[in-house]
């Protein structure tokens, strides 16, 4: 009688113990810049690979759009994290938001331009003159190719520039020759379509030639920050681990599937073809770690914006960059 007793408590004291750890999961919300898509393949993982929750924390992850970017739900208090490319932070810095970089995804800029093998291949920048070249107005594409033009010295008149939307057949009836894409996600569908009439591209990736813009990033408040640093600590390394699972080529598999379950707008070989060339982007060497912030490009990111006077003042971007070990 008094085994069965003992085992009886015993058991009891473990639900308790498991009850309470359930319990004890802090609620996180975390929204994402765009759609669930390949691109976010590391912040799908790191969900559905159980890395929060181990972590101890029961982690929302949300869709973004430009109606709910992760910045404004930062500052409303909707959301603990996000993300947001650089010129989205440089921009609320300079209206005063009180928000910090923990972690860079994207190594490489993912805006890049499209353009067909017909054409001559850009090899330097000097080969941009005489192109009818797309930019988004208003976008960070029209900033990072004006930099790239003042750069070469080459003035407005040497080149046709054509304002782009989210319609390709401008670039599809050649009205338009270097197209602007998000290299891991336009830039496959592009690149698969024009293949399959019988068209090569090529990918001008201003990278190449020195012009850093960073891309997206890992957001929180000062406020959180302050208060709760053990969260984010937390959360920033089960995300980092998410994204370093589903970068490794030996989990392709499993990363696909995942990312399937709520990437409704396309098909397996173009989440394949877009999980390869994010790979290439967040993780470019196997010594780079995921994560890794670089100072260096974020002060070219200000630099370039308070040229183009997309903010009025400097805003010492490197006070705000967190490399969270």
């Amino acid at each position: 009688m008094k085994i069965n007793n003992f085992i009886f408590w015993l058991l009891l004291l473990f639900l308790i113990s498991t009850t309470n750890s359930f319990a004890k999961e802090t609620k996180v919300n975390y929204r994402l810049k765009w759609l669930f898509n390949t691109s976010v393949a590391g912040d799908i993982y790191a969900d559905a690979g159980g890395y929060f929750k181990d972590a101890g924390l029961d982690v929302d992850v949300r869709e973004g759009s430009p109606e709910k970017n992760a910045i404004n739900e930062l500052e409303l208090k909707r959301a603990d994290f996000g993300v947001a490319s650089a010129d989205q932070v440089i921009r609320a810095l300079d209206k005063g938001a009180k928000i910090f970089v923990i972690a860079q995804l994207f190594q490489i800029n993912p805006m890049q331009w499209i353009y067909r093998r017909d054409k001559p291949e850009i090899k330097t920048l000097q080969d941009l003159r005489g192109r009818n070249i797309g930019i988004t107005f208003g976008g960070n594409d029209e900033t990072i190719m004006n930099t790239l033009l003042a750069k070469a010295g080459i003035k407005k008149k040497d080149v046709a520039i054509t304002g782009v939307r989210f319609d390709f057949t401008p670039f599809f009836m050649r009205k338009v020759d270097v197209w602007p894409v998000y290299r891991n996600s336009q830039g496959v569908i592009l690149k698969d379509r024009l293949a399959r009439e019988g068209e090569d591209v090529y990918f001008f990736n201003p990278a190449d030639f020195g012009v850093n813009f960073v891309a997206n990033s890992v957001i929180t408040s000062q406020a959180m920050l302050e208060k709760s640093p053990d969260i984010v600590e937390k959360f920033l390394k089960a995300l980092l681990k998410g994204w370093e699972a589903a970068m490794d080529p030996a989990n392709e598999v499993h990363t696909l599937e995942v990312v399937k379950k709520l990437d409704k707008g396309n098909n397996n070989l173009i989440r394949k073809k877009q999980l390869n060339a994010t790979r290439n982007l967040i993780k470019p060497s196997a010594s780079i770690k995921i994560g890794t912030i670089n100072m260096e490009a974020w002060k070219q990111t200000e630099e370039m914006m308070l040229k183009e006077k997309q903010i009025k003042k400097p805003v010492n971007i490197y006070t705000h960059l967190i490399q969270i070990k």
